[in-house]
């Protein structure tokens, strides 16, 4: 199994709570995180090395990453699993699953790629390298089944994991808020070329908020502590370390519930949001050259999940030169301020979330066993 950052490891995870049970004793390694080595999984290099987005930036770790993948094929070839899982991370997975299934070994592929939002062409080369796609949104599988791909809805995890009901109060005492306070938490993304480019106009808006309003309470949640170095050294490098932020360890569930309003980089991060029902502003931005490159082969017209499966503006989203610290404030006070559009998004959520709700683990655990079973 491959998973390239955290929110693939959470989907795996998922996946192996149910799948261990039914392999005791299989070896299940690759390239994983924390939530999966919970289920006897073994990591043969860090999930971190992984961890990079944008085309141009891949480029400045190509070497190591292609030596990575290189050296898990070979030793693959030689080993010959029962089945190969690739969990998200298509640029890495889908090449490698290519070579295994070329020689014989089954492979899965776990979350589709956006063929949806941007070069659809890539169906090709999945129909080629994929024995069997698992995906997490219902209007996929048609597509799949379509271009003659076997696949199987299971459902998003987090549908489960997060509660149709979230605990709000007990999320505050959690984390020491004041049941009474506004909350904005700020999430800029979780790898560190997301926080190049999101901490500057993220924290900004928060300045230009808490001058507009001193009693909201602003919280950012850390994927982990090199995360954390990075952002408070982005914090000094922009003279933003005066801004009332509070920082906190992982918890990042707890941040989103306790809010009022987030502010949150466009990504798997937005479904969560939307999941524990609030309102939120999405943005993001890539390297100058890489959105050039992007822009051209995006095919849908929104970047935000909550957005996509609505097929509709539900929450508003800002992309590259939009992404200025006055326009994020702006729109995270319209959010803060807006009874009527807060009460229309929370029940559009609901739906989204009962859309969504399936028993995951399981589903994916045993599309995984029949792909092994047919081998």
């Amino acid at each position: 199994m491959v998973a390239g950052e955290l929110s693939g490891d959470i989907l795996a995870g998922r996946m192996l709570s149910a799948l261990r049970p039914q392999l005791p004793d299989a070896l299940m390694h690759g390239i994983g995180g924390p939530n999966m080595l919970q289920h006897g999984f073994v990591s043969d290099w860090s999930m971190e090395k992984l961890s990079v987005r944008g085309l141009f930036e891949v480029l400045l770790h190509y070497s190591e990453i292609k030596g990575i993948r290189d050296a898990l094929r070979d030793q693959l070839l030689a080993e010959k699993p029962a089945v190969f899982v690739g969990v998200d991370a298509p640029e890495f997975n889908l090449g490698l699953e290519l070579q295994l299934r070329q020689a014989g070994i089954p492979t899965v592929h776990f979350v589709s790629p956006s063929i949806w939002g941007w070069r659809a062409g890539r169906i090709k080369k999945i129909r080629e390298a994929v024995s069997h796609m698992l995906v997490v949104f219902p209007f996929e599988e048609q597509l799949y089944r379509d271009a003659g791909v076997p696949v199987t809805y299971v459902g998003h995890p987090l549908a489960e994991v997060i509660p149709m009901e979230p605990d709000v109060s007990a999320a505050r005492q959690q984390l020491g808020i004041a049941p009474d306070a506004t909350v904005v938490t700020i999430m800029p993304g979780s790898r560190l070329s997301e926080l190049n480019y999101h901490v500057e106009p993220f924290v900004g808006a928060a300045s230009i908020l808490a001058r507009r309003d001193p009693s909201i309470i602003f919280i950012a949640p850390m994927a982990g502590e090199r995360q954390r170095q990075h952002f408070v050294g982005l914090l000094a490098k922009h003279g933003l370390q005066d801004v009332p932020l509070r920082l906190i360890d992982g918890q990042s569930h707890a941040a989103i519930a306790a809010a009022d309003a987030v502010l949150v980089a466009s990504g798997t991060a937005t479904l969560e949001v939307a999941l524990f029902k609030k309102p939120m502003v999405v943005a993001y931005r890539l390297m100058w050259a890489t959105w050039q490159i992007v822009r051209r082969m995006v095919t849908t017209r929104w970047c935000a999940l909550p957005n996509i499966l609505a097929q509709e503006t539900l929450v508003p989203e800002f992309l590259q030169e939009q992404v200025t610290p006055a326009a994020l404030a702006e729109a995270v006070w319209q959010q803060l301020h807006d009874d009527a559009r807060r009460s229309t998004l929370r029940q559009r959520f609901i739906e989204l979330h009962h859309s969504l709700l399936r028993n995951t683990a399981e589903a994916s655990a045993q599309a995984v066993l029949q792909v092994m079973r047919r081998s």
